[in-house]
């Protein structure tokens, strides 16, 4: 049996997950469907949204820059694999931005054919 809370709505509940003879989870304490369907989810196969920076491309700066940002903050467009998280981590920290870059732009495309990672702030 574990416990956990559920983190998909304000409530907040308090659910209990058994597994059942096999592979069958049973959840208990949710006062919404989206409760049980995300125990499920973070039982088998957990997923984080990652956020990260990237920087610049010194190439790209322009000479009136201010330069009070230094990198460019990004995340992913949907959640990942939390076993796939140092991998995509690696591939953020390699990855030089030119500006500009405004926010929503898609900085990775695809990343493992299926994730992109866009920025999260505009820089010009």
């Amino acid at each position: 049996m574990r416990n956990m809370t559920c983190i998909v709505c304000p409530i907040g509940c308090s659910l209990e997950i058994n597994e059942n003879a096999g592979k069958d989870l049973s959840v208990s304490g949710n006062q919404c469907p989206r409760g049980a369907a995300y125990a499920v989810e973070e039982i088998r196969a957990p997923k984080r949204v990652v956020t990260a920076t990237c920087s610049i491309e010194e190439s790209s700066i322009a000479p009136n820059y201010s330069g009070v940002v230094s990198r460019v903050p990004v995340k992913t467009a949907s959640a990942c694999l939390r076993e796939k998280i140092p991998a995509i981590l690696n591939e953020i920290y390699k990855t030089k931005v030119t500006l500009p870059v405004k926010m929503g732009d898609v900085i990775i495309s695809k990343w493992d054919g299926e994730i992109d990672v866009v920025a999260t702030r505009t820089i010009s």
